[in-house]
C-alpha cells in the first residue's frame, strides 16, 4: 500500500508548480512507459495494477516499482478513467538549442499555443514525419502538464522540446522561416526547399507581431470550405506532411 505521503507527493504533481519544484512529472499507459522506459529519460518509479505486472520488463535497479489497488491508483491519476498503469519521470535540465543542430532539416516553432491537448498532437504529429525539434515561446504551454504528455502518446520520449524568447532566438539561426498566416503564399505554390522553421501561433490570436517581423514566407492553407479557422495542431500536421512530400521527390 501507499503511504499517505507518497500519494500526496504524486498528487501535488498535477501541479506546474511541484513539478517544477521537484523536477518530476507523470505519465500514465502502459504503452507510453514502455517508450520512456526505452529513451533518453530517467525513469523515477512506477505505480501499476497487479494485472499489469506481466507486461512490465526488467527493470533497472534505479526504476522503483510499487504495485497499487484500484483506490490508490484512482487518487494518484491524473485521469477520470486510470489506465493501470503510472511512472513518475525526471524532468531533463533544461537547454537551449544550438542553432547548428536546426541546419538541414525543418523544426517547428510555437508561439503561444495554450491548450496542452494541441501541444501534445504537435509533438506527436512531428514524431510521426521525423521533426526532431519543436522550440516554443516562453509563453507556451508546459510540455511536462499530463494532458500534453498524455496527448504525445508516447512522442516525447523522442521529441525534442525547447523552450526560448523567439526574437533572441531568430536572432541566432539563418534559416528560412515560414510562418502559418491566414494571407500569405498558398500551401500549395511554397517551395519549402531542405531546410527551414514553421512557426504556428496561438489559437485565438495567431503568430505574435515581433514574430511576424522574423517571418520571410507567410504561408496559407487555402480554405475551400466556409469554416473560420483550423485548429493549430491540424494545422501543424497539414504543413508537416506537405514538407515531408517535398523533401521524398
Amino acid at each position: 500500500m501507499l503511504s499517505k505521503s507518497q500519494i500526496g507527493f504524486i498528487k501535488s504533481l498535477h501541479q506546474k508548480k511541484y513539478r517544477k519544484e521537484h523536477k518530476i512529472f507523470i505519465i500514465e499507459g502502459i504503452k507510453s512507459i514502455l517508450e520512456f522506459i526505452s529513451s533518453n529519460y530517467q525513469v523515477h518509479s512506477i505505480y501499476y495494477l497487479a494485472q499489469f505486472e506481466p507486461l512490465l520488463p526488467q527493470m533497472p535497479a534505479n526504476i522503483k516499482l510499487f504495485e497499487v489497488n484500484n483506490a490508490e491508483l484512482e487518487k494518484i491519476s491524473t485521469q477520470q478513467a486510470p489506465q493501470g498503469v503510472l511512472a513518475l519521470v525526471n524532468t531533463p535540465e533544461a537547454r537551449k538549442i544550438e542553432p547548428a543542430v536546426l541546419r538541414n532539416k525543418f523544426s517547428i516553432v510555437l508561439d503561444g499555443v495554450q491548450d496542452p491537448g494541441n501541444l501534445g498532437t504537435i509533438i506527436r504529429t512531428a514524431d510521426w514525419f521525423g521533426f526532431e525539434n519543436i522550440i516554443c515561446s516562453l509563453s507556451t504551454v508546459e510540455v511536462y502538464n499530463p494532458k500534453t504528455v498524455q496527448a504525445t502518446m508516447g512522442s516525447l520520449s523522442r521529441v525534442n522540446v525547447f523552450y526560448q524568447e523567439l526574437p533572441d532566438f531568430f536572432e541566432q539561426v539563418n534559416l528560412p522561416v515560414f510562418g502559418a498566416m491566414l494571407n500569405g503564399t498558398s500551401l500549395y505554390e511554397v517551395n519549402w526547399g531542405k531546410e527551414g522553421l514553421i512557426v504556428l501561433g496561438n489559437e485565438g490570436q495567431g503568430v505574435t507581431e515581433e514574430v511576424i517581423k522574423k517571418i520571410t514566407l507567410p504561408v496559407t492553407i487555402p480554405r475551400v470550405g466556409t469554416a473560420e479557422s483550423l485548429n493549430v495542431a491540424i494545422s501543424a500536421a497539414i504543413l508537416c506532411a506537405d514538407i515531408s512530400r517535398n523533401l521524398q521527390k
